[in-house]
C-alpha cells in the first residue's frame, strides 16, 4: 500500500517538475539567444533581416513567439515569406524567401521596384535598373514602400509580368488602360491582351503567335485568344491578318 502511494506521488510529481523546470528554463538565461543566423537572399537583405529581429537577442528560445516573430519578418518590404528553427542552445536561425523585383513602378518623376505581388519594395533613382520594364501610375495614386499596390493602380501589370516569366521576348512597358492590359514587346511589338483574364493563356497563345507574325508588324492582339490578330496599323482592319497554328 505504500508503495502503490509512494508510485502515486511520484506520478504526480514528475509532470509538475518538468513544467516547473520548463518554465524555469524560459526565464532564465539557459537558452537565451544569442546567435541569429539569415539564410537565404541578398547580403544585403539578411543584413536587414538581422537587424529587425535583433532585439530578440538575449531572449529565451524558449519564450519565442513564433508568429509574431514570422510577421516582423514578413513585414521587410523585400521579403515574401519566412521560417525560423530554434537550434538549441542559443542560435535562432531564419530562411527567407524574397521580393522578385519584375518592373520600375513610375509616379512622376518618382521611381520604385515593383515585385511580381504588386509590393513595392524600395524606391530606386531614377534611369537605373534599366532592364527592367516599366509600369506608370497616376500621380495621385499612393504608393508607400512594403504596401501592395492595388488592381488598377500597378497591382494587375505586375501580375501579368509574374505570368509572363520565361517568355521569350522581353517587354519594355506594361499598361492596363480602360480595363484594357498591354504589354510592349522591347523588338517593337505591342502585345494586346484584352481584359486582364486568361493571362496565361493568352500568354501562351502569343509566344506561339509571335514565330508567325510578318516583316512589319506593330501589334499582335491576343484579346480573343482563340483568335489571335496582327497588324501594322490597330486602326486599319485591312492591315489585320489572322494568325493559325
Amino acid at each position: 500500500m505504500a508503495a502503490r502511494r509512494r508510485l502515486l506521488a511520484i506520478a504526480i510529481a514528475a509532470p509538475l517538475l518538468c513544467v516547473g523546470v520548463y518554465f524555469g528554463a524560459r526565464a532564465s538565461s539557459t537558452f537565451a539567444i544569442r546567435t541569429i543566423e539569415v539564410r537565404g537572399g541578398t547580403p544585403a537583405l539578411r543584413a536587414q533581416v538581422r537587424a529587425v529581429v535583433g532585439p530578440l537577442r538575449g531572449r529565451s528560445l524558449l519564450a519565442l513567439d513564433g508568429g509574431a516573430l514570422e510577421r516582423r519578418v514578413d513585414d521587410v518590404p523585400t521579403v515574401v515569406s519566412s521560417s525560423y528553427d530554434r537550434v538549441f542552445p542559443h542560435t535562432l536561425r531564419l530562411t527567407v524567401v524574397p521580393e522578385i523585383a519584375v518592373a520600375v513602378l513610375h509616379r512622376g518623376k518618382e521611381t520604385w521596384l515593383l515585385s511580381a505581388r504588386g509590393r513595392v519594395i524600395r524606391r530606386i533613382p531614377k534611369r537605373t535598373r534599366l532592364g527592367l520594364p516599366r509600369i506608370w501610375v497616376p500621380t495621385a495614386a499612393q504608393v508607400s514602400v512594403g504596401a501592395f499596390l492595388p488592381p488598377d493602380e500597378g497591382g494587375t501589370e505586375a501580375r501579368a509580368l509574374e505570368l509572363a516569366a520565361g517568355f521569350p521576348a522581353r517587354f519594355s512597358t506594361v499598361a492596363l488602360t480602360h480595363g484594357e492590359l498591354t504589354m510592349r514587346l522591347r523588338l517593337g511589338v505591342e502585345l494586346r491582351l484584352g481584359d486582364p483574364v486568361d493571362v496565361r493563356l493568352k500568354l501562351a497563345i502569343a509566344r506561339r503567335a509571335l514565330r508567325l507574325l510578318p516583316p512589319g508588324t506593330t501589334y499582335l492582339d491576343v484579346a480573343v485568344p482563340q483568335r489571335p490578330v496582327a497588324g501594322s496599323n490597330p486602326q486599319l482592319s485591312t492591315s489585320a491578318s489572322a494568325l493559325s497554328g
